[in-house]
């Protein structure tokens, strides 16, 4: 490892999220990965809790006690406890990316109203640029704390970037399908297997706290949402409505995607007239940083449907912050992030 490699390290490391993160980081050319935290796990090597690592730089997970200073701290912990222990961890490292909930709201009135209670550092909420790339560059090349971005909220805030920098959309309504990887590696009721499989199961009819990064990052726009579980482990599929305020055509509507997209490296437009992956797919992005978009035009309803795909534990989440992660060194935003994904997966 060279001598400027980023000395980095990863709170939270046992997670789904967590362990994503640490497999992009031992990847990474430009970084050290010096320490994987976690609290439940110490002592443990890191393949009992990510059997697909072993024997790749076989790490052990260390007490939160053992955590040494460093350049760049990751935290991928459950929400709330990264902004409650905030001072503490922003003491260990000049630069912080959060995975988390907890900093991607700027208004403490706004994380109130979505997630039912008080912040528990709402001075630290204007500190924190939201780690979504397509949407805050400039501001992450500046940047010394990051937030996460939510998967769902990721999904559909590209979907319609497009259209709403336009100035077009009118209103739209959100349907979404999410792999069972979203609720975390802690087992529950929803993620029992003889209640998950065969599933397609509406749970969160009306309203998801995700929107609130949408409309965050893109204006007061009218948006509805519905949120359904359904049978795969890794993955979000977003089927957007979106109704628009005059008349488009196709050739209309891939200058608007081409316009937006052109210099996103992670972001592929997915519209083919034949074949069977005409539409974003997201069992074809596992693994990867990409967001695949498409669309198709209904003239009669002045409708624009808007298809995007990803996997959540990368880019709507780890991949994410290792893309930041580069941007706030002023690195290719590319480096570490170059697997496409798997067919057939």
């Amino acid at each position: 490892m060279s001598p400027a490699a980023l000395r980095v390290a990863v709170v939270g490391g046992s997670g789904y999220a967590g362990g994503e993160l640490v497999r992009l980081l031992l990847g990474h050319p430009r970084v050290e990965l010096a320490q994987v935290i976690s609290e439940s796990r110490a002592g443990a090597p890191q393949h009992a809790a990510h059997p697909h690592q072993r024997g790749h730089r076989e790490l052990r997970f260390e007490a939160p006690s053992a955590l040494q200073p460093c350049d760049l701290l990751f935290l991928a912990m459950a929400h709330g406890k990264a902004a409650r222990s905030i001072e503490q961890w922003s003491g260990l490292a000049p630069r912080l990316v959060d995975l988390s909930a907890d900093f991607r709201l700027r208004s403490a009135a706004e994380y109130e109203r979505w997630y039912g209670e008080p912040h528990p550092a709402p001075g630290w909420l204007e500190r924190f640029v939201y780690g979504l790339p397509e949407v805050s560059r400039a501001a992450l090349t500046e940047a010394t704390h990051v937030s996460g971005v939510g998967c769902n909220a990721t999904a559909m805030t590209l979907a319609l970037l497009p259209l709403a920098r336009s100035g077009l959309v009118q209103r739209a309504l959100f349907d979404v399908k999410v792999g069972s990887s979203e609720g975390g590696a802690a087992a529950g009721e929803a993620s029992h297997h003889p209640e998950r499989s065969g599933t397609v199961r509406p749970y969160a009819p009306t309203s998801h706290r995700h929107l609130a990064e949408v409309q965050q990052a893109l204006g007061p726009l009218e948006l509805s949402t519905t949120l359904h579980a359904v049978e795969m482990v890794r993955g979000v599929a977003c089927t957007a409505h979106v109704f628009v305020d005059r008349p488009l055509g196709e050739r209309d509507l891939w200058g608007l995607f081409r316009e937006t997209f052109a210099d996103e490296p992670f972001v592929r437009l997915v519209a083919a007239r034949a074949g069977l992956h005409r539409f974003p797919e997201p069992k074809l992005l596992a693994g990867s940083n990409h967001c695949d978009i498409g669309f198709a035009w209904d003239a009669e309803a002045r409708r624009v449907v808007v298809f995007s795909a990803l996997d959540n534990l990368v880019k709507g989440a780890a991949g994410s912050a290792v893309q930041c992660m580069n941007l706030m060194h002023g690195w290719d935003e590319r480096l570490g992030l170059g697997f496409p994904g798997l067919h057939p997966a």
